[in-house]
């Protein structure tokens, strides 16, 4: 029986999801919220003077030092990186969508803990309030399970192993705590025969060392490697994968600050696709990361190069995470050259790609997603619900602030009943729902639109302020059976479906959030899949 140490790591994640709560609102704290006294001229303008020039020059003001605050925060937390221009640009790019974001609040970090553990306990109230027969149980042995799903478990679970293959040794000792430092101590010092191109940033071949032990491919297999790594340029191999006939390109996922923001520039930015109607964009980082590998692999002959030794082989493309989200762009940007084209796209973020090519790539894109996964469901919009959430949480709950948070402790690393901890005013009347928090309107010159539509979730007031992002292609939804905690001599089972980006819109809150989304549990969850018999998928009905 294998010895699983995920639920070790659940109780560490608890302690860590905590941690990075109190570091992250504490870095999120507004310094525009000072509570020195403001000029009376400041303090009495209103909606009405927001119109007059005084009122709005005043609001650029604000929102313009607002930008600089965050983009020196910025600076200072990647101030081992270049400030050139690329930087400069990026960083000035996220200043403005983050505090964009925390522009219409006015909560303190003690707030937003305490709505986060309030909301993490109304998830898990209506997940157990769940109707069962609102889906239909299948095993995989069964005569009603299809092969094509069994054999895109089977590709999916063969693609993950070059998914994490690609984070090069980082990843690949950390799943073979015993055996990779030995492995890899007598290969990264020793010289090789060049029968490959390989790119920067591995100057004593650990990192290509760790790819061989992953996949099992010979040197022989290579075409290039690289490990090249700048802002939108992310690390990347491509190999002949024998085993099924394919040139695989497989793209590495977030290993660096540099990679980071690449994630965090969320904007939107035109994609136009030939032979898709509709509107087409995508996630700003990831469609340059992904124009940038198209140009490698087109432009300078790579993929020519790989099919003029395989001619008969099919181009796959893959990744994890960040390498998910741009393998998803790059296979559409691929898609027209190569029609037999497939991508397998694992933990992708949520805010990837517009409508119209979300519904375009479902024919040769399947994402793979994990339990709880926090990324597949990270997206503006998403970001924006889930600050509407935690205002109606606070704003409605009639306990004690200090309570909450000590329950809220006790609930994420030890479990409990969250029927015993009730969360919502009875007498509160639904017109106060609407009304900022105490102190915002000495705080915030503008109504948020998050405040106004706190009553109703359908309220004519509440208009999404960014475009909508989807996942790519099909979704494959993986989740483990049984109870939430379990011991940690008990294995896992899992059970796979076909699953809506619908599913997907809303975060959710549990210490899994973050332990689903590793790239080896991913791998971990295929390979049980693959080589249960029993295991067992819902089917949505």
């Amino acid at each position: 029986m294998r010895f699983d140490l995920q639920p070790l790591f659940l109780c560490y994640n608890s302690w860590v999801i905590l941690l990075f709560t109190v570091l992250g609102v504490l870095f999120v704290f507004d310094p525009l919220g000072d509570p020195r006294p403001q000029p009376p001229a400041i303090e009495q303008l209103g909606v009405r003077d927001l119109q007059s020039s005084e009122g709005s020059q005043f609001l650029f003001t604000a929102r313009s030092l607002a930008t600089k605050v965050w983009e020196s925060r910025l600076r200072l937390l990647c101030c081992c990186l270049p400030q050139d221009e690329s930087h400069r640009a990026a960083f000035s790019s996220i200043a403005q969508l983050v505090s964009g974001f925390f522009s219409d609040t006015d909560l303190v970090p003690s707030d937003i803990a305490a709505g986060l553990a309030l909301l993490h306990q109304e998830q898990d109230k209506m997940e157990q309030c769940r109707d069962p027969d609102d889906v239909v149980i299948h095993s995989p042995s069964s005569p009603i399970v299809s092969p094509d799903f069994e054999m895109e478990l089977e590709k999916a679970a063969h693609c993950m192993q070059f998914a994490a293959a690609a984070y090069g040794w980082p990843l690949y000792i950390y799943s073979n705590l015993f055996t990779a430092p030995c492995k890899l101590s007598g290969d990264c010092c020793r010289s090789q025969t060049a029968e490959y191109d390989i790119v920067g940033g591995d100057h004593l071949g650990c990192h290509f060392s760790s790819i061989l032990h992953s996949t099992g491919l010979q040197y022989r297999d290579f075409i290039h490697v690289s490990f090249h790594n700048q802002i939108y340029e992310i690390p990347f191999f491509v190999a002949l994968d024998h085993k099924r006939e394919a040139v695989l390109v497989a793209v590495r996922g977030t290993l660096s600050l540099k990679d980071v923001l690449t994630d965090l520039s969320a904007e939107c930015e035109n994609l136009p696709v030939e032979g898709v109607s509709g509107a087409c964009y995508a996630h700003k980082g990831m469609s340059q990361a992904a124009g940038y590998i198209y140009k490698k692999l087109v432009n300078d002959g790579i993929l020519n190069q790989a099919f003029s030794i395989a001619p008969e082989y099919k181009l796959v493309i893959t990744g994890h995470s960040l390498g998910a989200g741009t393998s998803s762009l790059l296979a559409v940007l691929l898609r027209n050259s190569f029609p037999t084209l497939q991508c397998y796209s694992f933990s992708p973020p949520g805010g990837l790609m517009s409508k119209a090519l979300a519904d375009y790539s479902k024919d040769f894109v399947v994402s793979v997603v994990l339990g709880k996964d926090l990324v597949p469901r990270l997206s503006i919009p998403n970001m924006e619900d889930l600050k509407k959430r935690i205002l109606k949480m606070v704003s409605n709950c009639n306990k004690p602030k200090y309570r909450i948070l000590l329950q809220g402790c006790w609930y994420e690393l030890f479990g409990g009943d969250p029927d015993d901890f009730p969360t919502e005013m009875d007498n509160r009347r639904e017109e106060e729902l609407s009304q900022p928090l105490l102190g915002e309107e000495s705080l915030i010159i503008r109504h948020s639109s998050s405040y106004q539509s706190l009553a109703s979730e359908d309220s004519p007031a509440h208009t999404p302020a960014h475009l909508p992002l989807f996942l790519p292609g099909r979704i494959l939804h993986i989740t483990e059976e049984g109870p939430s905690r379990r011991s940690c001599f008990s294995q896992a089972r899992y059970r796979a479906e076909w699953s809506s980006e619908m599913a997907f819109r809303s975060i959710l809150i549990n210490p899994r959030m973050l332990t689903d989304h590793m790239p080896d549990a991913v791998l971990h969850a295929l390979r049980s899949l693959t080589k249960c018999f029993s295991c067992i998928f819902y089917s949505a009905v």
